[in-house]
């Protein structure tokens, strides 16, 4: 089956072939009911286990499974460039996107240091690749072990693979237990990191998309405008920025989570539903509203871009740490 690339300079090539892969275990991005997460005191603590972080330049190489609109796709790429992109110029915002990432997971690589002669390792997210398979390739319905065989797909040196999954796409577990899911997997020598983030606008967005959609449970407060007017996808965004940075603190199963390795609390989930200061259940927190769309927001983002991005885990002070 042969699959479309679009890489950064333009060109257009052809995977044509399948790799062997091993599935390992995964880390998922939990349902929300518009609650928030309750670790918030110092009793609370995400633990080190001495395995290796992500580390260097690395490339976030987009699967695209289904159909998705060109500005959809735009949404989420220029998510992944907002990572790396510098406020010096003037160009940027604050808070942006790239000093939610910064300021956040920069504790854990020196937490990982702590106590040794080491220099924490440097990690810069580049925009890789976007492969998409526009046909379906393996059905509407898919098993965990066909995601990672999407994943892949994608380059498996330096690189995370994010498989996204179109809104009339089934996905083993989605919407029953969890919005998506890292891991990593293995193709002949290679081992590289993977995700899962699918679209929940047609089948759970007031699970997967809150607070831009009416939760199913709990307190039911009014929904938020979606800063990039599409629920599903900034949802996605919500769901991914979770998952990169739980996939950069434990990318192999043995980084930085609490309690059990199969159902690990990370970077991210272990700050689910909180996206502002002040933030409890039903409520977001404090966030930014763009005055001409109504939109809520709390980061920015390249050419003008506004995401909602959620709460990261401070390893320093035991509880959730927001942009605003």
């Amino acid at each position: 089956m042969a699959f479309l690339v679009l890489c950064r300079n333009s060109q257009l090539l052809l995977i044509l072939s399948l790799h062997i892969f091993h599935l390992s275990s995964a880390a998922a991005r939990q349902l929300t009911d518009g609650g928030s997460s309750t670790l918030n005191s110092p009793a609370t603590t995400v633990q080190y286990h001495n395995g290796p972080l992500l580390g260097g330049k690395v490339s976030v190489n987009l699967i695209w499974y289904g159909q998705f609109k060109p500005a959809q796709r735009a949404i989420l790429s220029d998510f992944i460039t907002s990572l790396s992109a510098s406020s010096s110029t003037g160009s940027v915002g604050q808070p942006s996107v790239a000093s939610w990432w910064s300021s956040n997971i920069g504790k854990y690589y020196s937490l990982a240091v702590e106590g040794s002669k080491k220099k924490p390792l440097s990690l810069s997210l580049v925009l890789g690749t976007q492969v998409l398979d526009e046909s379906y390739s393996l059905g509407k319905s898919l098993t965990m072990k066909q995601i990672v065989a999407l994943a892949a797909k994608g380059e498996q040196n330096y690189a995370v693979n994010v498989v996204l999954t179109a809104a009339d796409v089934a996905v083993e577990g989605f919407c029953m237990s969890t919005c998506g899911s890292h891991g990593s997997s293995r193709s002949g020598s290679a081992r590289f990191a993977y995700i899962w983030v699918g679209n929940s606008e047609t089948q759970c967005p007031g699970q997967c998309a809150w607070p831009f959609h009416q939760p199913i449970y709990g307190p039911q407060s009014p929904p938020l405008v979606a800063p990039n007017n599409d629920v599903g996808l900034d949802g996605m965004v919500i769901n991914l920025a979770g998952l990169l940075a739980g996939t950069a603190t434990n990318p192999f199963g043995d980084g930085f989570f609490q309690g059990p390795k199969e159902a690990p609390l990370e970077a991210a989930s272990a700050c689910s539903g909180v996206y502002g200061s002040g933030a409890y259940p039903g409520y977001a927190g404090e966030l930014l509203v763009d005055p001409a769309s109504g939109a809520s927001y709390n980061a920015h983002g390249v050419d003008g871009r506004e995401y909602l991005l959620p709460a990261i885990f401070d390893p320093s002070t035991s509880s959730c740490s927001t942009l605003l």
